[in-house]
């Protein structure tokens, strides 16, 4: 019997508390529980998700889309995990991956309000950048946040990122052209791979 070849990336990253990969078919189940039980703690800080969000039929078309695109190498969708990686507690998305001359992409993610004030996302998110420079040869990530969301803020200046930029009605977020802080983190000592 001939067997298939994905050709998707199989990464996984393992932290002190934590499972960090990319997500893919299986996942589902997980990513529709973790919408489904932070949709009011979540919808302050991201766009407005219809129902599909919340149930596995939704996710099993969306990740079909997202597994073309991790093997496309133009986005990079993590799942933060437990380590049984029974559930998810957040998510961290490297997207817009642009090659060439920029060799830049624009971090966003969440984490469930159960898993708050715990510094998982710092954790999952210095192995997740430590794998986007060195793996991905990425020099650039973008993150941007909301002006009044100072934990994002924290976090991201925790993790070397430099503010840039202020842009006005920047993302549309809970129905609202909200504006947004710019920064930046860039690898000092870049190498090219890809």
């Amino acid at each position: 019997m001939f067997g298939y070849r994905s050709n998707v990336p199989k990464v996984r990253l393992v932290t002190d508390r934590l499972v960090v990969r990319l997500i893919h078919d299986r996942d589902a189940w997980r990513l529709a529980d973790y919408y489904s039980e932070n949709r009011q703690f979540l919808k302050p800080w991201e766009p407005v998700r219809d129902e599909s969000h919340c149930y596995p039929s939704g996710w099993q078309a969306r990740l079909s889309l997202i597994n073309e695109l991790h093997k496309q190498g133009s986005a990079f969708y993590f799942a933060l995990l437990d380590p049984e990686e029974k559930t998810i507690l957040g998510v961290a998305n490297f997207s817009n991956v642009v090659r060439g001359s920029f060799h830049a992409c624009y971090l966003g993610y969440s984490l469930s309000e159960k898993s708050q004030g715990q510094g998982l996302m710092f954790e999952a998110l210095q192995a997740a950048i430590r794998y986007m420079q060195r793996t991905q040869h990425i020099h650039r990530i973008m993150a941007n946040y909301m002006p009044h969301n100072k934990r994002s803020g924290d976090l991201l200046a925790r993790l070397g990122f430099e503010k840039e930029g202020y842009a006005r009605d920047y993302l549309l977020i809970n129905g609202v052209w909200r504006d947004h802080v710019l920064t930046a983190l860039t690898t000092p000592d870049w190498v090219a791979g890809r």
